[in-house]
């Protein structure tokens, strides 16, 4: 495999790329691999191996016996993963990138991953996307969504089929802490990899034009302070149909939005925007979590 050159966008010590056997993980394997050799980073590519558990049912008015998971089946399905991953290992070893397996076990993927994450410390987690049509595409997957409410760490979702590139960003500006939070990541990108940078706010009426003018002016005003060249827009309407517009007008090659904070059950959703934006967009999309 040739990777593209591309300029290192942030510190980036450890990566992390989380796959299953799907073939929309190769996006996400790719991303990572491009990114650990532009900043030397240490990739960790994880796969989780979720126990399903067998159950006997005895008689028609017995309860079942307590789940006991196929131990022969579940040592065959780690082997079969760890021996595809080793594939991408041998890969990274070509391109002069260290790269760790992870193969970890557990209940569901988006507890082992976040297991992972928690021990690992990743200053980014790397994910694909699964292609969806129609209504499907509006929501991103339950392991994605659950792995940016809950974890601590930014989020890369990479679309299959995209080549990850920092020539022009997008940054979706609310006003708030957590987009001020994308804003500075975007900034601190744009700067090292000499990006062009355009600045968006969306006004669902009238009546928020004003509060959306007053965004884009702080932004304006903050790069100029930093020596950045932003270009802004204004858009109106619904937010993820206006963010998903500009950014296909302008071609960018990245979206970076901020994750609002939840507690709770709440944390398991992202919210509708970022998800339909993450869901629907062409390009990869960088969630940026507020420290």
């Amino acid at each position: 495999m040739e990777l593209q050159n591309l300029a290192c966008p942030a510190a980036l010590q450890k990566l992390l790329v989380c796959v299953d056997d799907s073939p929309d993980s190769t996006a996400a394997i790719t991303a990572g691999l491009t990114l650990a050799r532009a900043c030397r980073s240490k990739l960790f590519l994880l796969q989780v191996v979720e126990v399903i558990p067998a159950y006997e049912i005895l008689g028609p008015d017995l309860m079942p016996p307590p789940p006991q998971p196929d131990l022969e089946l579940l040592k065959l399905r780690e082997k079969s993963v760890r021996s595809r991953l080793e594939k991408w290992q041998t890969e990274a070893a070509n391109q002069g990138i260290d790269l760790e397996i992870r193969v970890h076990v557990d209940t569901a993927a988006a507890s082992g991953i976040l297991a992972e994450a928690e021990e690992i410390q990743p200053q980014l987690i790397i994910v694909g996307r699964h292609g969806r049509t129609g209504l499907d595409r509006m929501v991103m997957g339950s392991v994605t969504a659950k792995i940016i409410g809950h974890s601590h760490f930014n989020v890369l979702v990479v679309p299959g089929q995209t080549t990850l590139n920092f020539r022009r960003l997008l940054i979706a500006s609310d006003g708030s802490p957590f987009s001020d939070a994308a804003w500075e990541e975007a900034l601190s990108i744009t700067r090292i990899a000499g990006s062009s940078l355009l600045g968006v706010s969306v006004a669902r009426d009238d009546g928020a034009i004003p509060r959306t003018e007053e965004t884009l002016q702080r932004l304006q005003a903050a790069a100029a302070q930093a020596g950045i060249s932003l270009e802004t827009q204004l858009l109106r309407g619904r937010p993820f149909e206006a963010i998903l517009n500009a950014a296909a007008m302008k071609e960018v090659d990245l979206i970076i939005l901020g994750s609002h904070g939840r507690t709770g059950l709440k944390r398991l959703l992202l919210g509708s925007v970022a998800e339909r934006v993450i869901g629907l967009t062409a390009c990869p999309v960088l969630v940026v979590k507020k420290k």
